[in-house]
């Protein structure tokens, strides 16, 4: 087995963050996302913006098995909008709270921990930006992700949103829990590869 790592991105990993953008989305997630989303999905279009994000370092890290990227992870500080509960009301620790805007992993590269390694890393980079507790959103459907945050401690605030995702409405919880995570070397049995393993 190559060995699995976890890096900041650069740009040239823009094609492949977008592959694996691609998988999840036409995949693991053709139940909760529009089909006019996904048929019109725009490759270069998609690459470009990956490759902006990365050249900027702003917060997306890739997971790795030997040369082949995994899966991605992207991360920064959370917006006021998405830590504010049901009613609009901003906690006092909002200026401290770090989002994982995605986490996506390859469903061929699944069960092998890319996941929990990304999941581990961004965590402690959001922790070293001053974040003390992290945040999520997931669709609501889509029970492999909220498995893989239990596991990491992270669990559901009560607080949901829909999102307008090509005209079909897209339901997501907000999950959230520590930063400060440790990596089990071994996936469990239900880490499954999917969207956010």
């Amino acid at each position: 087995m190559a060995i699995a790592h976890v890096r900041p991105a650069v740009p040239d990993d823009a094609r492949a963050v977008t592959a694996v953008q691609r998988e999840v989305w036409t995949g693991a997630w053709a139940a909760f996302l529009p089909a006019g989303l996904t048929e019109g999905f725009d490759d270069a279009a998609v690459s470009a913006a990956w490759a902006g994000t990365a050249a900027a370092g702003s917060g997306l890290w890739v997971a790795t098995e030997g040369d082949a990227v995994a899966g991605f992870g992207l991360a920064g500080p959370a917006t006021e909008e998405d830590v504010a509960d049901a009613v609009g009301a901003v906690p006092d620790d909002a200026g401290q709270v770090g989002l994982v805007a995605t986490l996506l992993v390859s469903p061929r590269w699944g069960r092998r921990g890319h996941g929990g390694r990304l999941l581990v890393t961004v965590a402690e980079g959001l922790r070293g930006a001053g974040a003390t507790r992290g945040i999520t959103w997931v669709p609501e459907r889509d029970a492999a992700s909220r498995a893989f945050y239990r596991r990491a401690g992270w669990e559901p605030d009560g607080t949901v949103r829909t999102l307008d995702a090509g005209g079909r409405p897209l339901r997501e919880v907000r999950l959230g829990g520590p930063l400060d995570l440790e990596f089990a070397p071994e996936p469990t049995a239900d880490d499954l590869g999917l969207p956010l393993l």
